[in-house]
C-alpha cells in the first residue's frame, strides 16, 4: 500500500501526429484506451489518489477516467497546454492532505507495467526523488540523462535543447518520477519557459532539486515499457505487443492452447479458461469470455460474448451473444446482439439471430432468419426459414415451442406462435398461430397447365 503517494496522469494533449480528431490518450489498443491501459498499471499500487490532468476534449477524457473506477480518481483541467511543468503545477493545489510524494507519469504509455511502477516508488522511500530512465540504442526523441562524475543525475535536457554531446548520450528520460511534495512544490515555483519549445518542462524539476541537494535516484527500465504512443504505427505495434502479452499469459499461466499467436487477435480483458483452444484468425474483442475446452475459429471474430465449455464457433460473427455448453455454431453464422443459446444447440451455415432466445437442443442447420424470438428445446428450424419480425414500423415477436418442426422455406409473421409439437409444411407463410401438434399449411394448390410452352410458341410467331 502507498496511501501517501498520489499519482498524477498527464493526459490533457492532443496527439497532432494522429492526424485525428480523437484526442490521443482516447485511441484504443488491444481493446483499452491509452489512459486506460496506464491506469489499470496504477491500480495494484493501492495509492491515496490518482488525478489526471486532462485538457484537449476534457469531457470525453473525464467520462473514460471515470469509466475506469479507479479508487480515489479525480480529474483535474489545463484549459491551456503550458507544458508538463504547468500540468502538474495544475494539479498541485488538488492533492489530498496526507500525501507526501507525487508519482507523475503520462497518459500514452500503454506497456508500462504495475510491476516498475512498484520500483520506482520503492525507490522513492524515505522522501528521496526517483525516476524512471533507459538506455536506448537510438535515443532520437527523448530527454537525455545527464549525471555527474560519480554517476548522480545532475538534470534532463530535452531533445531540442541539447547540445551535440549531450544527444550522444544513450540514457534517456522516461518522463516518470515519484517527487516528495513540499519540494516539489517549491521547484514548480521556480520553473521558466526559456526553451526551444517555450514551456514549462517538468524535467527541470530534476536540476533544481540537485541544486537543492535532493538527488533523484534513477531506476532503469526495459525500453519497450517506456515506449510512448505518438502516432499510429506506433499504437499498432503496441497493440501487437499487448496482445503478445496477453496470449503469453492464457498459454503459459492458463493453459489455454492457441496455433498461430500472430494471426490471433485477442483484446487484454478477454478471459478465456483452460483447455480451450484458438484457432487461427480468431478475434476476440473487449468483453468477451470463453469458457473451458470451447474451441474458438478459426477465422471467427466475437465481441463481448460469453461461449460456454465445450462449444466450437467456426468461421463466425458474434456481437453481444451468449452461446452455451456444447453448442455449435459455423461456418459462417452471424450472431447479433440478444442472442442467447442453449445447450447442445446448433447455428449452422449462413444462419443469422438476433435478440433471440433458443433452447436446448435446437438446431437451425442453415441459411436462416430468427430474429426478436423465443425458440425452445428440441425445435428444428429448416434451411430457408425466417421470422419476419418487422412491417416497416415495429418489430414483433415470434414464439416457436418446444419440439415443433418448421418446414423448409417457410415464413413467420410475427406476432404468432407455433404450438408445442406443431408443424409447418415447406413454403408456407403462417400468419396464424398454430396449435400444440397441428400440422399448418399456407400455400396455394399447384397448377399444372399441359401444353402450355407449345401454345405459347405459337403465339409468339403468330
Amino acid at each position: 500500500m502507498a496511501q501517501d503517494v498520489a499519482a498524477v496522469v498527464l493526459a490533457a494533449g492532443k496527439g497532432t501526429r494522429f492526424r485525428s480528431d480523437l484526442a490521443k490518450v482516447l485511441h484504443r489498443a488491444a481493446g483499452r484506451t491509452l489512459v486506460h491501459h496506464v491506469l489499470e498499471a496504477l491500480r495494484p499500487l493501492d495509492l491515496g489518489q490518482v488525478l489526471v490532468v486532462v485538457g484537449h476534449q476534457a469531457d470525453a477524457v473525464t467520462a473514460e477516467v471515470q469509466a475506469a473506477d479507479l479508487p480515489g480518481i479525480g480529474t483535474v483541467l489545463q484549459a491551456e497546454q503550458r507544458g508538463t511543468g504547468h500540468a502538474v503545477e495544475v494539479a498541485l493545489p488538488a492533492l489530498e492532505a496526507g500525501i507526501e510524494r507525487v508519482l507523475v507519469l503520462p497518459g500514452d504509455t500503454p506497456l508500462l507495467t504495475a510491476g516498475t511502477l512498484e520500483r520506482l516508488v520503492a525507490a522513492s522511500d524515505g522522501g528521496r526523488a526517483a525516476m524512471l530512465t533507459a538506455e536506448l540504442g537510438d535515443p532520437t526523441g527523448y530527454g537525455r540523462v545527464v549525471r555527474d562524475d560519480v554517476g548522480s543525475v545532475v538534470r534532463v535536457v530535452e531533445e531540442r535543447d541539447a547540445t551535440v554531446e549531450q544527444r550522444a548520450i544513450p540514457e534517456v528520460n522516461a518522463g516518470m518520477y515519484v517527487l516528495p511534495r513540499g519540494p516539489l512544490e517549491t521547484a514548480i515555483g521556480e520553473l521558466d519557459d526559456d526553451n526551444a519549445q517555450g514551456e514549462l518542462y517538468l524535467t527541470d524539476v530534476v536540476e533544481i532539486l540537485h541544486r537543492a541537494g535532493q538527488q533523484a535516484a534513477p531506476v532503469v527500465v526495459a525500453e519497450r515499457e517506456i515506449a510512448g504512443v505518438n502516432d499510429r504505427r506506433q499504437l499498432a505495434d503496441t497493440a501487437a505487443e499487448l496482445r503478445r502479452r496477453h496470449l503469453d499469459h492464457l498459454m503459459v499461466e492458463v493453459g489455454v492452447s492457441v496455433l498461430d499467436p500472430v494471426t490471433t487477435h485477442v483484446d487484454v480483458d478477454v478471459e478465456v479458461a483452460r483447455d480451450a483452444v484458438l484457432l487461427p484468425g480468431t478475434l476476440l474483442d473487449q468483453g468477451t469470455r470463453i469458457g473451458e475446452r470451447a474451441v474458438v475459429g478459426p477465422n471467427s471474430h466475437l465481441s463481448a460474448c460469453v461461449v460456454e465449455a465445450d462449444a466450437t464457433v467456426h468461421s463466425t460473427r458474434g456481437e453481444g451473444a451468449v452461446i452455451g455448453p456444447h453448442a455449435q455454431v459455423g461456418p459462417f453464422a452471424h450472431l447479433r446482439t440478444g442472442t442467447h443459446l442453449g445447450a447442445r444447440t446448433k447455428v449452422g451455415a449462413y444462419a443469422e439471430t438476433k435478440n433471440a432466445r433458443i433452447g436446448d437442443g435446437t438446431k437451425i442447420p442453415h441459411l436462416a432468419y430468427v430474429g426478436d424470438a423465443t425458440v425452445g428445446t428440441g425445435v428444428n428450424v429448416s434451411c430457408g426459414v425466417i421470422t419476419v419480425n418487422y412491417d416497416g414500423r415495429t418489430k414483433s415477436h415470434t414464439t416457436i415451442e418446444d419440439g415443433a418442426f418448421v418446414g423448409c422455406d417457410t415464413m413467420l409473421i410475427a406476432p404468432v406462435t407455433i404450438g408445442t409439437g406443431a408443424y409447418t409444411a415447406a413454403g408456407s407463410t403462417i400468419t396464424d398461430d398454430v396449435p400444440a401438434g397441428a400440422l399448418a399449411i399456407a400455400r396455394s394448390r399447384q397448377t399444372v397447365k399441359e401444353g402450355w410452352r407449345a401454345r405459347r410458341e405459337a403465339e409468339d410467331q403468330g
